[in-house]
C-alpha cells in the first residue's frame, strides 16, 4: 500500500506561477511572501477579526490618556486608507472613539487644573483668617 503525502496547498498549473522580483524563484501568486527569500510580493490584508478589532478599538479610547506617546503605533489610519470596506468601517470606528476619548481627556484634564487653582486660592485666602483679624 503506497501512502501518498497531501499538499497544504492545491497543485497549481505550471504557467500560473509568478516569479519573486528578489531571488527569481517561481512562486504562486497567491502568495503575499516569497517562501524562499522571504521578499514580499503583495500587500496582505487587514485583519478584521474580532480580536483585532478589540485591540484597536482598546488602543483608539487609550490613546489620549497615555499622552499621544504611541501615534506611530496606532493601527487606525491603515485601516481608514484600505480599500476593504469592511477594515475601512474599523478605521472610522476606532478614529470615533480616538476622538471621543481625547475630548473626554481634554474635559477631565480642564476640570482637574480648575479645582486644583480654586483649592490652591481657596488656601490662600484661609491664610489671611489665621492672622487674628488682620492690622
Amino acid at each position: 500500500m503506497e501512502e501518498t503525502i497531501s499538499s497544504p496547498l492545491p497543485p497549481v498549473p505550471a504557467n500560473s506561477f509568478t516569479v519573486c522580483p528578489q531571488c527569481h524563484l517561481p512562486v504562486r501568486p497567491e502568495f503575499y511572501f516569497c517562501p524562499n527569500c522571504g521578499a514580499k510580493l503583495h500587500i496582505p490584508p487587514l485583519s478584521t477579526t474580532i480580536g483585532m478589532q478589540i485591540w484597536i478599538y482598546l488602543f483608539s479610547a487609550v490613546l489620549p490618556w497615555i499622552a499621544y506617546l504611541a501615534i506611530t503605533k496606532w493601527q487606525g489610519m491603515k485601516y481608514i486608507r484600505s480599500s476593504d470596506p469592511r477594515a475601512r468601517a474599523i478605521g472610522y470606528l476606532a478614529l470615533a472613539i480616538l476622538v471621543l476619548s481625547s475630548i473626554i481627556a481634554i474635559w477631565l484634564t480642564t476640570v482637574w487644573i480648575n479645582q486644583s487653582i480654586s483649592s490652591a486660592v481657596s488656601s490662600v485666602n484661609n491664610l489671611g483668617s489665621f492672622g487674628g483679624g488682620g492690622l
